[in-house]
């Protein structure tokens, strides 16, 4: 019997947490494939957005995350940075992921890039069960830098913040569609930046996508 029992298995996944269309002709994405055992596992994530079939912006991440405790992993690991709009950029990273009191789902990382640029990307979500099958998922996300970088169009601190709100049915725990709503507005010298190149320092949107993992 105890050739067949294993209480720390070996366990892969692929995650679709948000995978949508929305105005403009936007395809965005934020997908990441894991496996590990019960207290580390390797994850690599990709996320961004494309808009009338150009890259805008994506991130490409692969990290170690170490369970510290029943709710809470630590992160450590390497970080990809793509920008239509100038230069590549690459850091390290080293974060917390968990999920805090009332059950919001919480990742904060710090990133260290060369000459010595610092970031930070906050991330906060939560699900409220309207029913056994539909969810609300508010979200908030926000970046910040220690420097300006003008190749990127950023600017030093509060660079950008999204809130989102999307409403999700899920035929199974494996396959949820939803529609949703996205705030997205760019501060200091990164709005500066934007609206500079003529675009908008404040956006919103529908969009609509699938959740899945398998």
């Amino acid at each position: 019997m105890r050739d067949h029992m294993d209480d720390n298995p070996l366990i892969a996944v692929f995650r679709g947490d948000q995978l949508e269309y929305g105005k403009d002709d936007m395809f965005g994405w934020d997908l990441r494939a894991g496996i590990g055992r019960n207290f580390d596992k390797l994850w690599l994530r990709s996320e961004g957005a494309r808009h009338d079939g150009h890259l805008d912006h994506a991130t490409t991440e692969l990290f170690w995350s170490h369970a510290t405790g029943p709710w809470w992993d630590r992160t450590i690991g390497l970080r990809h940075d793509s920008n239509s709009a100038g230069r590549d950029r690459d850091w390290a990273a080293i974060g917390v992921q968990g999920l805090a009191p009332y059950k919001f789902e919480v990742e904060a990382t710090g990133y260290i890039g060369a000459s010595g640029r610092l970031a930070a990307r906050l991330e906060g979500e939560y699900e409220v069960l309207l029913t056994n099958r539909l969810i609300l998922q508010p979200k908030l996300e926000a970046n910040l830098y220690s420097r300006d970088d003008d190749e990127n169009h950023i600017g030093k601190g509060l660079s950008d913040a999204s809130f989102g709100l999307r409403l999700r049915y899920e035929f199974s725990r494996r396959f949820a569609p939803y529609v949703g709503h996205v705030w997205t507005r760019r501060f200091g010298g990164t709005a500066d930046a934007i609206e500079a190149s003529g675009g908008d320092a404040s956006e919103h949107g529908w969009v609509a996508g699938v959740r899945f993992w398998f």
